[in-house]
């Protein structure tokens, strides 16, 4: 799922115990289950099937994780320092936007996100070329669940509102490659190529590199859960090679969305 050359781990290993811990998960996300969602066939209006709700609480995570990720950037890493000030804008405005979808989904869910520690691989913020193959690879698994919400959810209110968040977040993978020629990687030169999941280094050249988004095949939320798994769980983030040493706090905030015109607070629009 990762790229074991640059995140650590071994995908073999990685991948053994996201099958193991894959029900331990959908357990905790069960235990967060209101009793209105108890029976998957209840859909009436305004209430929830609880497939609905499972895909809800897996967003919740990625934004949470989405949010921690964006903050950490513009306040820790030098990374930020060294970007022009527009390349600087696309990142503080990703994350206001991985804020406000936070909240809307939240406020559908009526449930936080079970997970507010994160981490990360080793060198996450110390490093530009990790740095961005890990940006890219989140916003890679935020699209590729996004498109899992619009396959599944129940109703074409909360499919159409799956398909706007996803189209913002195949912004941020594209303006996350476009910063790349910006700063330089360990060895002093520009970032030129950046890994995202698939584990294939890609040319920044063009920044827009796909036709259609990618699906990474992914058919039920679960998968996407799995993908998330070594960044909100310990064992799994040791597994990944990841840094255990340190997590970091999701931290909410109130967002400004960039315009009006985008400042969306209703599945139905």
């Amino acid at each position: 799922m990762f790229n074991p050359g640059v995140l650590g781990g071994s995908r073999r290993k990685f991948l053994r115990g996201t099958a193991a811990t894959g029900l331990g998960i959908s357990a905790l996300m069960s235990l967060t289950r209101t009793e209105a969602l108890a029976d998957d066939d209840k859909n009436d209006e305004g209430e929830l099937k609880k497939g609905d709700f499972d895909i809800l609480i897996a967003a919740e995570i990625a934004e949470a994780l989405a949010v921690t990720t964006y903050t950490n950037i513009i306040n820790v890493a030098p990374l930020f320092t060294r970007l022009a000030p527009d390349d600087q804008g696309y990142l503080a405005a990703a994350r206001q936007e991985e804020m406000s979808h936070y909240l809307l989904e939240k406020s559908v869910s009526q449930q936080d996100s079970p997970f507010i520690k994160f981490f990360y691989p080793k060198n996450m913020f110390t490093n530009a070329q990790v740095t961005l193959n890990t940006l890219v690879t989140l916003e890679d698994a935020f699209i590729a669940a996004y498109l899992v919400g619009v396959r599944q959810f129940s109703n074409d209110d909360l499919k159409v509102t799956a398909a706007r968040i996803m189209g913002i977040e195949s912004d941020h993978r594209t303006l996350a490659r476009v910063v790349g020629p910006g700063v330089a990687a360990q060895d002093g030169g520009p970032i030129e190529n950046i890994t995202g999941i698939q584990g294939v280094a890609e040319s920044v050249d063009p920044p827009n590199n796909n036709g259609y988004e990618r699906t990474l095949g992914w058919t039920v939320i679960q998968q996407a859960v799995n993908a998330l798994l070594p960044f909100v769980d310990q064992g799994m983030a040791l597994a990944a090679g990841f840094d255990t040493t340190k997590s970091f706090t999701f931290v909410p905030f109130s967002p400004v969305l960039p315009t009006p015109l985008g400042d969306f607070h209703s599945f139905k629009g």
